[in-house]
C-alpha cells in the first residue's frame, strides 16, 4: 500500500538570507539537484529574478514555512536576522563571520528559543582541523613548541583576522587551558617572543577562498596543520548538513562539531 507524504516529511525546507550574494547563489546551486533539500524562499533587498523560488525583502515578510534559515550575510544585519528567526521560530543556520561579543551572546540567548547552529566555518574539513588542534595542541604546547597562525583570504574580504582564525586560535586555546594571549601585529612593540602567545596573521590579496595554517615550532622541527579552500562551495555544503542537522533539533546553540559528530 502506498505511504503518502513519506517523501515530503523527509524533505528539509530551508530560506537562504542574502539569495543574491555570491553565497547565496551557491547555495542554490548545490542545493537544486538534492532530493532531500528544497528551496522554498530567498530574501535579499530585490527580487533580481535569479531564482525560481519566491524572494522577500525581509524575513518578517516571508511568510513561508521552512526547516531553517541559511545566512551568509554580513554582520551589520546579524542582529536583525537572528531577532526575527526567534519571532518566526525559524530555526538558523548562521555562517556569518566578524560577530561582536554582544552579537554572539544576542545568539546565545535567541539559542533558548530556537535550535541555532553558529560557526566561523561550516567546511568539513577545517572542522576536522579542530578535531586534529584539539588533539594535538596540549602535547605541543607542554613541549614546549610556540604556535603561529597564518590566514590568507581574498582583497574583498572586510574582517581580519578571520572569523576562522579565531576559532582555530581558540581551540588552541581552550585545549591548553586559555593561558594564551592573541598576538596581531608584532611592530608595535620591540621585544622576543614570550611563551604564552599566538601570534595571528593575516593577508588579503587577489581571490583567495581560504587557507589557514597553524605552525607550532620547536627546537629543531615544526609542525605545520594546514587546510586550504578552492571554492565557496565547502562552506556551502557544510551548511546544508547543517540545516538538516536542525531539522529534528530543539532549541539550543549547536557548532559544526555537533553536526559531524
Amino acid at each position: 500500500m502506498p505511504q503518502y507524504g513519506r517523501k515530503e516529511e523527509k524533505m528539509v525546507k530551508v530560506i537562504i538570507n542574502g539569495c543574491n550574494g555570491k553565497m547565496g547563489q551557491m547555495l542554490s546551486e548545490i542545493i537544486a539537484p538534492m532530493e532531500d533539500v528544497t528551496i522554498v524562499a530567498g530574501v535579499d533587498v530585490e527580487d533580481k529574478g535569479l531564482h525560481s523560488y519566491p524572494v522577500f525583502t525581509s524575513i518578517e515578510a516571508c511568510g513561508v514555512e521552512a526547516d531553517a534559515v541559511i545566512d551568509f550575510t554580513i554582520a551589520a544585519i546579524t542582529d536583525d536576522v537572528v531577532t526575527a528567526c526567534t519571532e518566526k521560530k525559524l530555526p538558523l543556520v548562521l555562517g556569518t563571520t566578524g560577530l561582536s561579543g554582544e552579537q554572539l551572546e544576542h545568539v546565545r540567548q535567541a539559542s533558548q528559543q530556537i535550535p541555532i547552529v553558529q560557526s566561523y566555518n561550516m567546511s568539513l574539513g577545517i572542522n576536522t582541523l579542530v578535531k586534529l588542534l584539539r588533539a594535538a595542541a596540549p602535547v605541543l604546547a607542554e613541549a614546549g613548541f610556540d604556535i603561529e597562525l597564518v590566514e590568507k583570504h581574498h582583497n574583498q574580504k572586510i574582517d581580519a583576522p578571520s572569523g576562522t582564525a579565531l576559532l582555530l586560535a581558540d581551540t588552541v586555546n581552550q585545549a591548553c587551558g586559555n593561558g594564551y594571549q592573541y598576538i596581531y601585529d608584532r611592530s608595535a612593540v620591540r621585544e622576543k617572543r614570550r611563551k604564552n602567545q599566538i601570534g595571528i596573521s593575516s593577508l588579503r590579496g587577489g581571490t583567495i577562498v581560504g587557507e589557514h595554517e597553524v605552525i607550532f615550532a620547536g627546537t629543531d622541527e615544526v609542525i605545520s596543520l594546514k587546510h586550504e579552500a578552492f571554492s565557496k562551495a565547502v562552506f556551502a555544503k557544510g551548511a546544508v548538513q547543517a540545516a538538516k542537522f536542525l531539522k529534528e533539533k530543539e532549541k539550543g546553540l549547536y557548532t559544526m562539531q555537533d553536526v559531524i559528530a
